[in-house]
């Protein structure tokens, strides 16, 4: 490769509940409960990537990027602001970990988080290319939308993928 192994050096990195449309390299560090979503335009070369932390956000419109519902519907606002289109996009979904245990009655914020963002793109008609949820392990994921989409996660655990 003609960058280092993984190039993120370069990414534009999200912190909570941050989201943020583009072509430059982007990511996010430290995913517990936490989702990636990342949707992606090959056509534009064009994608957003959100640090979901809550699946609702109740009518608390002032930080987007920090509920499922309204980091999903500005990426994909913003997006077709820029030319995408529904059909155009598919969606990538990273994180939802379970990092504590929990009872049964008590909140699982990683799954609730998941279902969320994977009801919210199925509602919408956006196709999931690639998820990785659940487990008990943390993420970080970094993006190049103008590289075909490239998409790496590196696990807490030290495993690593790159789409």
């Amino acid at each position: 490769m003609e960058d280092d192994f993984f190039g993120e050096e370069n990414a534009v990195i999200l912190g909570l509940g941050e989201l943020r449309v583009g072509t430059c390299p982007m990511g996010t560090i430290g995913l517990g409960s936490c989702i990636a979503l990342v949707l992606h335009d090959q056509r534009h070369a064009l994608g957003g990537l959100a640090h979901i932390m809550l699946p609702e956000s109740r009518g608390n419109t002032d930080r987007p990027g920090k509920f499922a519902d309204t980091a999903t519907t500005s990426l994909l606002q913003e997006m077709e602001r820029l030319g995408s289109t529904t059909s155009t996009i598919v969606a990538n979904v990273i994180g939802g970990a379970s990092m504590f245990s929990y009872s049964a009655n008590s909140l699982n914020i990683g799954e609730r988080n998941t279902v969320a963002v994977k009801d919210l793109l199925d509602d919408l008609g956006i196709r999931i290319a690639h998820e990785e949820t659940g487990g008990r392990v943390g993420r970080s994921v970094y993006y190049w939308p103008e590289k075909k989409g490239r998409l790496i996660i590196k696990r807490a655990d030290g495993t690593c993928t790159e789409l």
